[in-house]
């Protein structure tokens, strides 16, 4: 029995000849119609997900999957799915053909979740921001326009947020004039906004921590904020909280729910049940503000 390898490559054989036959009855056809600018030859590619540093892959269905294999000291295997695709993590112990298997009993997780992050870096790219006049950025939940005001320095400022109901009859519009000049880099605009997103950030943070503080019953000692990748907020038992500055991008809810999560680990130092339960004294609908944080996508800056 050939295998479906083999017989992908019989197509492309060179014919053998054979007897002259009469030609078939005409049918209709039909075709496979691509999208605009599309190739025809990768509307028939099957789905592929390939991680940077792949070393192994596996076909899925008819999804390939080139994911980094690493062996590590751990007990079993594990599954890790990023931005950049799939990292399969097992035992030096463990055969290949094991793993092989484990990929095959998680087939389903594996593919949805790679689904998922290609979606979300899609909508991250969507979301980039062309730092020019005009550009739009998020501020607690709501556009705002960046508008170089070149007239006025602001002071240390920098930047005045400003809101009009001009653009639309019962619309309001938030304008955010950053004393620039119109031939500004985009480097300089972007820096721009970034400082006065931060500020906004740190009179907004220690308000809402000075909020929540007395309800749980715990002290804070000290604010910072923080650029990280992936990480919102962390708490050290001496008071001091680490809050990430584009928390500034969502709405007010999502922020109470990482400045009640902080302060909460003032309290209880793990991810305990009792730790949820402290967090949901003040925020109830903690688990639907925590899903919103996880999959609104946000600027890449």
């Amino acid at each position: 029995m050939q295998s479906p390898f083999q017989l992908l490559l019989d197509l492309f054989d060179e014919p053998k000849p054979t007897p002259r036959a009469p030609p078939p009855p005409q049918v209709p056809t039909c075709e496979l119609e691509s999208s605009p600018g599309e190739p025809f030859d990768q509307v028939l590619a099957p789905q592929a997900f390939r991680h940077p540093d792949a070393n192994r892959e596996t076909r899925i269905g008819d999804v390939l999957v080139a994911y980094e294999f690493r062996r590590a000291r751990r007990k079993n295997i594990g599954f890790s799915v990023g931005p950049e695709g799939l990292v399969v993590s097992a035992p030096r112990w463990v055969p290949l053909g094991e793993v092989d298997q484990a990929i095959r009993t998680k087939a389903r997780w594996i593919v949805g979740k790679l689904e998922a992050a290609r979606e979300r870096q899609e909508r991250l790219e969507a979301a980039r921001i062309e730092w020019k006049d005009g550009a739009t950025v998020p501020y607690l939940g709501e556009p705002v326009i960046v508008v170089l005001d070149p007239r006025h320095d602001f002071r240390e400022a920098g930047a005045m947020l400003n809101t009009d109901g001009q653009a639309l009859p019962g619309v309001a519009r938030a304008t955010l004039h950053v004393g620039l000049p119109h031939h500004a880099e985009p480097a300089q605009i972007r820096d721009a906004v970034q400082a006065w997103l931060m500020r906004q950030a740190r009179h907004l943070f220690t308000e809402r921590l000075d909020h929540y503080a007395p309800q749980l019953g715990v002290q804070w000692r000290k604010l910072t904020l923080s650029s990280a990748g992936t990480l919102w907020g962390t708490a050290h038992s001496d008071g001091s909280i680490r809050l990430n500055w584009r928390l500034v991008h969502f709405r007010l809810p999502v922020i109470d729910y990482v400045v009640a999560h902080e302060l909460s680990h003032l309290r209880v130092m793990d991810h305990s049940p009792r730790f949820w339960d402290t967090v949901r004294t003040v925020v109830p609908n903690f688990s639907e503000l925590r899903s919103q944080l996880r999959d609104e996508a946000l600027p890449a800056w």
